[in-house]
C-alpha cells in the first residue's frame, strides 16, 4: 500500500531550500556528506516531527508536533536531512543533520510501502529513552500535525534502538508502550526496600 505523506507547511519548506541554497548554511553544516555533495540537492519526503513526553502503564501522552524533517538527496542518495522548528513567527530552518537515523528511515519507509494497509508516517522523537520511532498513523486523513498516538498504529524503532528493543520491526503501539514504561521506571537501589 501507499504511504500518504502529508504535505508540509510551505514556509517550511520554503526555509529549507533557501538553507540548501545557501553556501554559508551548507559550507557551516557539520554534515561532511553534504558539503561533499555534487551537483544539485533536493528536498523530499517531508516527514512531520513529534515528541511523546511520556509513556505510562496507562497508556502515552499526547505527542507534540516539534518539527518536520526533509531528506536532502543528491543525485541517486540521501546525503542528509534538514529539520525545521516552530518559532513564534512560523516555519523556520533549524538544522543539516546525518548519521544512522537517516539510512534507517529510509529503510524502515521502504518496509513500510510493503505493508498491505495504508498508513501517513511520521517520526516519533523519545527523548527519555533517547529513541526515534517511523510512526505508521492508521488516520490518512490527518494534516500530520494533529491526530494522537492510536493503539493499532505502528511504531518501527529507528537503528540505533536503545538495548533490548529490535530495530526495524513494526510494533503496534499498544504491545510496544508497555515495554519501554519498564524501562522508564528507575530501578531499585540495592538495599532498599521494594
Amino acid at each position: 500500500m501507499p504511504l500518504y505523506v502529508p504535505p508540509a507547511p510551505a514556509p517550511a519548506l520554503r526555509s529549507v531550500l533557501t538553507a540548501l541554497g545557501s553556501p554559508t548554511a551548507v559550507r557551516e553544516a557539520r554534515t561532511p556528506s553534504l558539503r561533499a555533495a555534487k551537483g544539485p540537492t533536493s528536498a523530499e519526503l517531508p516527514l512531520p516531527v513529534h515528541e511523546l513526553e511520556r509513556a505510562t502503564a496507562a497508556g502515552a501522552s499526547p505527542t507534540k508536533l516539534t518539527g518536520w524533517r526533509f531528506l536532502i538527496r543528491s543525485g541517486e542518495r540521501t546525503v542528509a536531512a534538514a529539520d525545521t522548528m516552530l518559532t513564534p513567527d512560523g516555519w523556520a530552518f533549524s538544522h543539516f543533520c546525518e548519521g544512522p537515523y537517516i539510512a534507517s528511515a529510509e529503510r524502515a519507509l521502504h518496509h513500510a510501502e510493503a505493508i498491505p494497509k495504508a498508513y501517513q508516517p511520521r517520526l516519533l522523537s523519545m527523548p527519555e529513552l533517547y529513541m526515534l520511532v517511523l510512526w505508521l498513523h492508521a488516520d490518512c486523513t490527518d494534516d500530520g500535525a494533529e491526530g494522537p498516538l492510536a493503539p493499532t498504529d505502528l511504531l518501527v524503532p529507528l537503528a540505533p534502538a536503545p538495548p533490548g528493543i529490535a530495530a526495524h520491526r513494526p510494533h503496534r503501539a499498544a504491545d510496544l508502550l508497555p515495554v519501554l514504561t519498564h524501562r522508564l521506571t528507575p530501578a531499585p537501589l540495592l538495599g532498599s526496600p521494594a
